[in-house]
C-alpha cells in the first residue's frame, strides 16, 4: 500500500510538471534577419556589384516589412582589394522567415570555423532556407531546380586567391567568366555545401539557370 500512494504522488507530480511546462509561454519570434532572394536581378551575375546586389536585398526586405534593418548581401569579390563575404553580414544571431528557426548564432557557427562547429553545421535547408515571402527554393528532385545561390566564396566565407575570376568580374558581367555557387537546400553533386559547391557554366541568366541556378543570392541583416 505504501509504495502504491508513493507511485500515485509521484505521477501526479510528474504530471503536474509536465502540465507546468506545458504552460510555459514560447520563446517569441525573433526578427527575420537572413533571407534567399524570391527573384535574382535579372541579367545574370550582373548584380550592379556589391552595392546593387545590398540594394536588391535592402529592397525585397522593405516590402517583406524588414526595411528598418540594413542588409548585405553575402558575395564575395576579388581583385587587390578582395571583400569576404563573411565580414558584411554583421557578427549573427541569424533567424530565417517567421523568426522561429535560427540560421546561426554566429559567423564562426555559420562556418564551421571550429571542428565542433564543423561537425554540427548550421541550420541551413531546404526547409529554413526561405525567401523573404517565406517561401522554399526549388531544390535537388524540383522543377526546375534553382537551388544554385550566387556567393563567389570559399567554404570559409572568404574571397579566392588564385587568381581566377570566380564572380563574374566581381558581380558586373553576364558574358565570360563563372561564379562560385552554393547549394541552399544542401543538396546535390559530389560537394553539398551551402555557400561554395561548384561554378557555374557562365555568368549569363541563361548559363544560370542551365547550371540549376535563378541568379539567387543570400542576404543577411547586419543589425
Amino acid at each position: 500500500m505504501r509504495n502504491l500512494s508513493f507511485s500515485i504522488a509521484l505521477a501526479v507530480v510528474a504530471g503536474g510538471s509536465v502540465y507546468s511546462l506545458a504552460q510555459q509561454p514560447a520563446a517569441p519570434p525573433q526578427p527575420m534577419s537572413f533571407f534567399i532572394t524570391s527573384v535574382g536581378m535579372g541579367d545574370g551575375a550582373n548584380l550592379k556589384g556589391l552595392a546593387g546586389a545590398d540594394a536588391h536585398c535592402q529592397m525585397l526586405a522593405t516590402a517583406a516589412g524588414r526595411g528598418n534593418a540594413t542588409w548585405r548581401a553575402y558575395l564575395s569579390t576579388h581583385g587587390p582589394v578582395a571583400v569576404n563575404a563573411r565580414d558584411r553580414i554583421g557578427k549573427g544571431p541569424w533567424y530565417g522567415h517567421g523568426g522561429v528557426r535560427r540560421v546561426a548564432q554566429s559567423v564562426e557557427e555559420l562556418h564551421g570555423d571550429t571542428l565542433e562547429q564543423a561537425r554540427l553545421g548550421n541550420a541551413l535547408g531546404k526547409a529554413i532556407s526561405l525567401t523573404e515571402k517565406g517561401e522554399r527554393v526549388n531544390g535537388v528532385g524540383d522543377t526546375p531546380n534553382q537551388h544554385d545561390i550566387l556567393t563567389g566564396s570559399q567554404p570559409d566565407g572568404r574571397a579566392y586567391t588564385d587568381g581566377m575570376d570566380h564572380t563574374c568580374n566581381n558581380w558586373t558581367g553576364n558574358n565570360t567568366g563563372s561564379a562560385q555557387l552554393g547549394h541552399s537546400d544542401k543538396q546535390g553533386g559530389n560537394n553539398s555545401s551551402w555557400n561554395s559547391s561548384h561554378p557555374s557554366r557562365g555568368c549569363s541568366q541563361a548559363n544560370l539557370v542551365s547550371t540549376g541556378g535563378a541568379g539567387l543570392f543570400y542576404c543577411f541583416a547586419v543589425n
